[in-house]
Order: C-alpha cells, then structure tokens, then sequence
C-alpha cells in the first residue's frame, strides 16, 4: 500500500466522520489548510483530550469525564422515570427540550440482526436491571422509528412487560408548524392512528 502524504493522510481522516465523503473532506482540508491554520493544533488537541478523558457513565453509558455523569448524580430528577434512547445525541437531544426530568439509559446502539448486534450489545440485561430498581414506575422507550429502532423498542417492551414493569413508547405524528398537505403519508397515517 503506498505512503500517503500528509494532505492524502488528512483527507483520509475527515472521510472517517459521518456523512463525509471525499468531496467535502476535501473541502475541509483544504479550508483549515488555507484559511483556519490556527485551529488544527485546537482541534488535534481537542481530539485527543475527548479520546483521553471521554468515557461511558457506569450508571447510564451517556459519555461523561466522571464516572457518573451530571445526569445521574442530579438528585432532584424523578427517579420514577427512566427514558430508554440509542445514543448519547438523542440524549443531548432531549435534554434541549427542557421537558423531561427523569433519568435515562443510552443503549449505545439498536438491534440489528444482519450487523450482528443482538440484546447483548446494545446492554439489554444491562436496562432490564436498571429499570427493575425500586424507585422506576416507568420506562419510555425513546428509540428511532425506524425499522430497527422499531423492532429493539418491541423486544424491550416484550421483556420489561414480562418483569411487569410499565413501559411506553414516544408519540409520533404530524410536526409543528407543518401544513397536512405536504407531510408524508406515514407520518399522517401514525398520527391517526395514535391520535388522542
């Protein structure tokens, strides 16, 4: 395999980011090594110290510095709720919208039978003892719709349900702000369907 030089070596690392093909690694290559010099020590500096200090929580695999994130040592969150989301985004994500105030448990991951990502790998046994704690009423299993995220939130509602333990699943329907005409049939569909 021949040598990559330095430009090649950079371009190669950025295609590693999701979404980045070869034209728009380019494009970032050539933008840091023409306009922004100053920021790739930051951003090599800022890399390395995410991959030395960066971990899992021990309690809700969320990422954290800490062994238990700011999260989970909040004591003033409802320890009745527990909110099941595939990745520490759709965390972040729903922290933003300042109106959930349980815990949760990041599965880092959904199923996937054809990747070979069962139960084990995305902490199944792992969210089935965290929700069985005492203090859990109920679990929302806050899981894509897509057809994967879809399928891992029916196992994990099949396997609280038979520990007895509630579980619900997000609502789905038409967006705010969005005119009827122009959402996807689906999407409508659902929203019928879950209507309340």
């Amino acid at each position: 395999m021949p040598v990559l030089n330095s430009l090649d070596a950079l371009i190669e690392a950025l295609k590693r980011l999701p979404g980045v093909g070869q034209k728009s690694a380019q494009r970032m290559a050539y933008h840091l090594l023409q306009h922004d010099r100053l920021a790739m020590p930051r951003l090599a500096d800022a890399l390395t110290a995410a991959g030395e200090n960066i971990k899992h929580c021990e309690r809700c695999h969320t990422f954290s510095e800490a062994p238990i994130c700011g999260v989970c040592a909040d004591v003033e969150r409802d320890a009745r709720l527990l909110c099941v989301v595939e990745t520490p985004a759709d965390q972040a994500a729903l922290e933003r919208t300042a109106s959930y105030r349980g815990y949760y448990f990041v599965l880092l991951g959904r199923l996937s039978p054809l990747d070979g990502i069962g139960t084990r790998q995305i902490g199944a046994a792992e969210l089935l003892a965290r929700a069985a704690e005492e203090s859990v009423e109920e679990v929302i299993l806050a899981t894509s719709f897509t057809a994967e995220g879809e399928a891992t939130a029916h196992v994990l509602a099949e396997a609280l349900k038979a520990r007895g333990i509630k579980s619900t699943r997000l609502a789905r329907g038409v967006p705010v702000g969005s005119e009827l005409e122009y959402v996807d049939l689906g999407t409508i569909a659902h929203a019928l369907t879950d209507r309340r």
